[in-house]
């Protein structure tokens, strides 16, 4: 019996042109303790990357405040020179420090960021970057117009914005395409509907960070601890199907930094999940 693989989770074309399985792999738990500094265990963190081709991963989300710069650079030096698969990146944070995120959405640093990723990634371009958050003492349309001249001067092909609403992303659609939106999304946080149906609406790929989270779901007993042992299965496993089924524009990135959560992650693809059990999930 062959081993589920990212390609059961099916297909979306970023930007309506390049194909990736919707299955993907978050590189954020990569680096050390608070998002900060080099991993653990280095080496466990190389083999997990370099585990994905062969389950079928070809999506992978950094940030270069990942680390900072510590995610993208062991992206790099496992997966380089990447051989199909996609490498999307994201600024407009900084790092002071472990746990500390302060927003930079200036234009001049936005653009010196992507070609920083440009450099550490190894690439001549990258296919999807993202405004990590819009900086709200920057005028948006200033960061819009940073992504728009990202876009017209070959740095990155595809751009997209993370934590939107309905009306931010409106607004950035009158400046440049909207391939992607990363927001908080998953079976104990459904605040983010409408950013999805408007996703849906207009073929853009749904990014959900904390993909695994179930919140109440998980008390002991519930339907999703039932549903997990009917298909012998781990709670997060479900967590993840229910996403994978919830919509075909969603594209989650669950993370790790070890081989066999990654395998465990991933084996999700293969779970079917029957109308009844969706619906019974998706009511709660």
């Amino acid at each position: 019996m062959l081993a589920v693989t990212a390609t059961s989770s099916g297909t979306f074309a970023i930007g309506g042109d390049r194909p990736i399985h919707r299955l993907g792999f978050g590189a954020m738990r990569l680096t050390g303790c608070g998002v900060w500094g080099e991993p653990q265990d280095r080496a466990e963190a190389l083999r997990t990357l370099r585990a994905l081709p062969e389950l079928g991963v070809n999506f992978v989300d950094t940030a270069d405040s990942y680390g900072p710069e510590v995610s993208e650079k062991l992206i790099r030096e496992a997966l380089h020179p990447y051989k199909g698969i996609l490498i999307a990146t994201k600024g407009g944070l900084e790092r002071p420090g472990p746990d500390n995120w302060v927003n930079n959405g200036k234009p001049d640093r936005l653009i010196a960021q992507a070609k920083r990723s440009r450099e550490l990634l190894g690439v001549e371009q990258i296919e999807l970057w993202q405004l990590h958050r819009i900086d709200p003492k920057v005028p948006r349309d200033e960061q819009f117009a940073a992504v728009k001249q990202l876009i017209d001067t070959g740095v990155i092909r595809h751009a997209g914005l993370s934590e939107v609403s309905v009306g931010e992303i409106k607004a950035a659609q009158k400046v440049f395409p909207v391939a992607t939106v990363q927001n908080r999304y998953n079976l104990g946080d459904r605040a983010s509907e409408d950013v999805l149906a408007f996703c849906e609406q207009h073929a853009i790929g749904f990014i959900p960070w904390y993909p695994l989270g179930a919140g109440a779901l998980t008390e002991s007993g519930g339907s999703l601890e039932k549903i997990a042992k009917r298909h012998s299965a781990t709670l997060g496993q479900i967590a993840l199907a229910w996403i994978l089924r919830r919509s075909p524009v969603m594209l989650p990135i669950p993370g790790t930094s070890k081989v066999a959560h990654l395998k465990e992650n991933v084996a999700a693809a293969g779970i079917e999940l029957s109308s009844a059990e969706f619906e019974q999930l998706s009511s709660r």
